[in-house]
């Protein structure tokens, strides 16, 4: 089976692992509070990691403060838009993951993650085979085979031209399956309406499915991860499974295209700091989040790495013609 691995810029990074010097501190950065876009509704996942970041930033005697301001729409697209317009002065930053890539491979924006100036990225959350509780199947090989039986007709949620979907189509190209695919605007959304079994399949995270998995009102069938989460251990991987497949949303800070050195040096070295804190550590871990801190080298080439995976895949499978 083909392997897709969207981690492969791990090494280069974790080898790039610079810290901003303590000089970045004195960045000139002519705002009080800096904006965090946010494209996401609040409660998904994206919107808890980054405000939880912004809790633990602004305890620190540092300035600018930093407030996230969701700008939801259009699959994380319409808050990528108006970051790329802002001014690259330091007061407005994005929060960004594989969206970036997913959506320029789809035809829905087009620019991709290199339109920005990356400052760091800061977490790891892999992604669950989530269903509703009241479907019929109890394991992940019950739902392969209701998928292969019936085509096309098992109800899965997903943000269009998002990680959401584009994990789904990777895991159809492993399996010999299709489903019927549901549009929903973010994570929120797609965990509602499975809620009310509305539809059966989607792709959720632990910090957003985490409780509704412990009282049963949500299933998970699998993580695409390499190792079980320690919160859901009795939730096999992918692997295990006989699909070679891992995946995760890799959650990072970028800042508009020709953001000053200094103020990518301040930022990223604010990000570290706060990424350092054993109270944020230990609450995001709780959500099933890792905290994975890599400066602005790193996560360039990780970036690059990442993008050049999916591309491959997105060619292979008809969504992407390269010109």
């Amino acid at each position: 089976m083909t392997k897709f691995t969207p981690f492969l810029g791990a090494a280069v990074a974790a080898a790039t692992f610079v810290a901003a010097s303590s000089s970045a501190y004195a960045a000139d950065i002519a705002c009080s509070t800096a904006k965090l876009i946010v494209p996401w509704k609040a409660g998904g996942g994206t919107h808890i990691i980054f405000s939880t970041f912004e809790e633990t930033i602004n305890k620190l005697d540092l300035e600018p403060k930093i407030q996230v301001v969701t700008v939801p729409g259009q699959g994380g697209n319409k808050g990528a838009k108006e970051a790329r317009k802002a001014k690259p002065d330091g007061c407005t930053l994005f929060a960004i993951h594989q969206s970036a890539i997913v959506g320029y491979l789809n035809g829905r924006v087009d620019f991709t993650w290199d339109a920005f100036d990356m400052v760091a990225q800061v977490t790891s959350t892999p992604e669950l085979i989530g269903a509703a509780g009241g479907v019929p199947w109890n394991s992940y090989d019950d739902m392969i085979a209701a998928a292969k039986a019936n085509p096309e007709t098992l109800k899965l949620g997903a943000t269009f031209g998002s990680t959401s979907q584009f994990m789904w189509v990777l895991l159809e190209g492993l399996t010999d399956t299709k489903f019927k695919y549901v549009p929903f605007d973010g994570t929120r959304e797609r965990i509602t309406a499975l809620l009310a079994n509305t539809i059966e399949l989607a792709t959720i995270n632990v910090p957003t499915a985490r409780k509704y998995v412990a009282t049963g009102e949500l299933k998970a069938f699998a993580i695409a991860a390499d190792k079980r989460s320690k919160h859901l251990p009795d939730v096999p991987t992918l692997k295990e499974l006989g699909a070679d497949m891992t995946y995760a949303l890799d959650r990072g800070i970028v800042a508009p295209k020709g953001t000053p050195k200094e103020i990518i040096a301040h930022w990223g070295e604010v990000f570290k700091k706060a990424a350092e804190d054993p109270e944020l550590i230990a609450a995001l871990e709780a959500k099933g989040t890792d905290v994975k801190w890599v400066g602005p080298e790193g996560y360039a080439a990780w970036f690059q790495d990442t993008y050049d995976a999916h591309e491959k895949v997105a060619i292979d499978i008809g969504m992407y013609k390269k010109q």
